[in-house]
């Protein structure tokens, strides 16, 4: 696996170096008192694909699979995809939507973990089977397929990819985690 820079690619855009339209296409975190996160000031350096990207991915995070679940996928995919700042992200985020410090943890091991529920486990598979093969199997569908309605079922290969595509980027901008935000180790 190649290393990941430990210094920006493509340095994110300061206030000062910004007109307001551009800052306005940037949401604030309610949890770091309205600062902005790195990956949004980098990734604004491309305001059109940026302002056509953001509601995609907010309607993945607002969409019909439960939170807790939704970041199953998300964390697995963060962590397949070797993406730091993805993960650490998704660790604060998930921990809002129920996922314990032991469940972090046994995500990284993976769906074979003692453990985890049925269905945890099979939304773990379903990521690492996108992930290894760009499709689940006839078994983890039929498995997810018990639970999820057809608008889950769409939203779930469509979580995975947006956070392929999203670790993907973050992995070769060099986006670096903000301060407070976990890692890897914690």
């Amino acid at each position: 696996m190649a290393s990941r820079p430990t210094t920006p690619r493509i340095t994110p855009v300061a206030h000062d170096e910004a007109d307001e339209r551009l800052w306005e296409l940037i949401p604030r975190t309610a949890a770091s008192d309205g600062d902005v996160l790195n990956i949004f000031t980098t990734l604004v350096r491309h305001p059109g694909l940026f302002a056509k990207w953001m509601p995609f991915g907010g309607k993945l995070l607002t969409g019909k699979l439960p939170a807790r679940d939704r970041e199953l996928l998300i964390l697995r995919t963060g962590w397949r995809c070797q993406s730091e700042y993805e993960w650490g992200q998704h660790v604060i985020i998930g921990r809002a939507a129920g996922i314990t410090e032991d469940e972090v943890r046994r995500i990284q091991e993976g769906p074979e973990a003692l453990g985890w529920s049925a269905l945890d486990a099979t939304l773990l598979r379903a990521a690492d089977e996108l992930h290894d093969d760009s499709c689940i199997t006839d078994a983890t569908w039929a498995a997810l397929a018990s639970t999820y309605d057809d608008k889950q079922l769409i939203e779930i290969p469509m979580v995975v990819g947006q956070y392929h595509l999203v670790s993907f980027c973050l992995n070769s901008l060099g986006v670096q985690r903000e301060s407070g935000v976990p890692g890897f180790k914690g």
